[in-house]
């Protein structure tokens, strides 16, 4: 049976309007890039930028990340109308930091991106940053279109892996062995976005690789996708939204 999409935009704005605001003491120095590749999957608007941040940039927010803490978020799941979600959050409104992501290399990327005759002028300022461990996953859904007041509304989603893919390395001991008891030492397996297109089919899969961007379109347009189970280690991801005007 075909699955349909579950999230609800009631219960989206819900989550913003709840999540505690907590202010980091200092988010990592982010160094403009040049030269980024884009890499388009399909025949959709879906596209990953491999070394969007580098790996000392990916690895400074997981730190920072879990200095703040992080809160479990979860849904009441399918059979009451919400995609089933099992990770954990931190939700920040942080404006300065939004800006030094979009203008270290997001901004030419889309500079000749229009959607109905508006251009994309930054990212909006409702910064997440999620975590899923073994066994945590976020089912089936679709992400709605935010609207920011003033003309302003989310059309991408902005998504961040900082963990996974060649670019992570198991953490030693003091002694130079690894600590097996320790699941964030074992490099990521699992957690691969997926997305599906008509008859349920699978159209693209992207499997985390520390560094790398992944954008898609999002609202009535938004392809039905999943984040699947992780199996071992930990998964980072850092999440905003491109905001158009």
């Amino acid at each position: 049976m075909t699955e349909r999409p579950t999230a609800t935009t009631k219960k989206r704005k819900m989550g913003d309007r709840n999540a505690t605001e907590k202010n980091a003491a200092k988010w990592p120095s982010i160094k403009p890039k040049k030269n980024l590749q884009i890499n388009r999957l399909r025949d959709f608007d879906l596209f990953t930028v491999p070394n969007f941040l580098s790996s000392a940039e990916s690895k400074a927010f997981i730190k920072i990340a879990e200095a703040i803490g992080f809160a479990h978020q979860g849904s009441l799941g399918p059979a009451k109308g919400e995609a089933y979600r099992d990770n954990d959050r931190i939700s920040v409104n942080d404006p300065v930091l939004a800006d030094t992501i979009w203008e270290s290399g997001l901004s030419k990327i889309f500079s000749d991106i229009r959607i109905r005759g508006k251009a994309a002028i930054g990212l909006n300022p409702n910064i997440r940053l999620y975590r899923y461990k073994v066994g945590q996953r976020f089912g089936r859904h679709i992400d709605e279109s935010v609207n920011l007041g003033d003309g302003k509304r989310t059309h991408y989603t902005l998504l961040v892996y900082l963990s996974g893919g060649p670019g992570e390395l198991k953490s030693k001991s003091k002694n130079g062995s690894s600590n097996p008891t320790d699941s964030s030492s074992d490099p990521l397996v699992g957690g691969e976005t997926v997305f599906y297109g008509s008859r349920n089919s699978t159209v693209a899969e992207v499997a985390p690789t520390e560094g790398m961007a992944l954008l898609h379109i999002h609202g009535d347009k938004c392809l039905l996708h999943e984040a699947r189970n992780v199996t071992k280690g930990v998964k980072y991801v850092f999440r905003s939204d491109v905001v158009f005007a």
